[in-house]
């Protein structure tokens, strides 16, 4: 393997590591020769990947635990330095769901997937970007860490019937924005994908794979994105939000502004908005709006087209994407 895609000493921390996405991308990244700590609230689950990882001839350790929990940061990233003696990548994969519409969802099943999600990935990245920071300091310069989260196009899309879950993975770009701008100084990089992939997790949302072909949703179709920004290859991509799945990967291009206003265009007699400055400038924007209903301004469409090669969706119309 080039030395530029090896992670051959490197040791990585992955969550939600028992099943689906979290397992493969374990066993891709001990492909490329990480050694491995394990988390999943699913015990069983994530020493079964632990013992496949050291059959195989790799390393791997599981440590059960609840990733919303604050002690759990401190163990993952202890249980790293204390087996290998470093710690040099975090992929914070650990998800659930309890989709509902927002006007029928419980504060429970709110608070549950922001605390899985959310708090989980700020719990690592808390005790992970402290542990490089200090390790910089003592270095004198740059050290090697990386971060990959795992956001979502339920934000970019606005799901409907998920919006806790919409929430979180929004949160989850702003934290990895946050941590790429707060601790590149430290060698750190810290990037995001949103990927499509079947798995327990999805499967009510995505049904069965094809029969006696390859499935483009395969979550194993993801991890080798996910080595990659572990990898000193990707020592120059920070702060970046990818969409991935099957054989598409797509870089997306941060909030733009669409229009600007101006008070003193608008009637506005000391160019500071008034009510009546405000129903003129906006007017226009409102027309349109009403003749879509349903329609949400700052959902952004444009990935739908990247799934005709896997999951058959159709592209927007033209026009139609906002």
């Amino acid at each position: 393997m080039d030395d530029a895609l090896s992670l051959d000493g490197r040791a990585a921390i992955v969550t939600g590591a028992g099943n689906g996405l979290g397992r493969a991308e374990a066993l891709a990244l001990a492909a490329a020769g990480a050694r491995l700590v394990l988390n999943d609230l699913a015990a069983d689950d994530v020493h079964a990947v632990a013992a496949e990882i050291v059959a195989g001839g790799g390393q791997a350790v599981a440590v059960p635990a609840d990733i919303g929990e604050w002690p759990t940061g401190q163990q993952l990233v202890a249980a790293a330095v204390d087996r290998y003696g470093r710690l040099d990548i975090l992929v914070n994969n650990a998800g659930v769901l309890r989709d509902r519409m927002v006007f029928t969802m419980s504060s429970g099943e709110w608070d549950l997937v922001l605390r899985v999600h959310l708090r989980g990935h700020f719990v690592t990245t808390r005790f992970a970007t402290a542990h490089w920071r200090e390790q910089s300091k003592a270095a004198g310069g740059p050290v090697y860490g990386r971060i990959v989260n795992t956001s979502s196009e339920a934000f970019l899309l606005g799901s409907a019937g998920q919006p806790n879950y919409a929430a979180a993975k929004a949160g989850i770009a702003a934290l990895t924005v946050t941590t790429a701008r707060s601790c590149g100084r430290y060698g750190v990089r810290a990037n995001a994908i949103c990927p499509r992939a079947r798995t327990a997790m999805t499967a009510d949302l995505m049904g069965a794979a094809p029969a006696g072909a390859v499935d483009p949703l395969a979550p194993e179709h993801v991890a080798p994105l996910v080595v990659y920004l572990a990898s000193p290859a990707a020592a120059g991509v920070n702060g970046e939000v990818f969409v991935v799945h099957g054989g598409v990967a797509a870089v997306m291009e941060p909030p733009r502004i669409r229009a600007t206003f101006l008070a003193a265009e608008h009637g506005s007699a000391d160019g500071m908005w008034t009510l009546e400055s405000v129903r003129r400038a906006l007017g226009p924007l409102s027309a349109a709006s009403a003749a879509a209903p349903g329609a949400a301004g700052f959902a952004c469409e444009d990935t739908l087209a990247l799934a005709t090669e896997t999951i058959g969706f159709t592209a927007p119309e033209a026009g139609g994407d906002r």
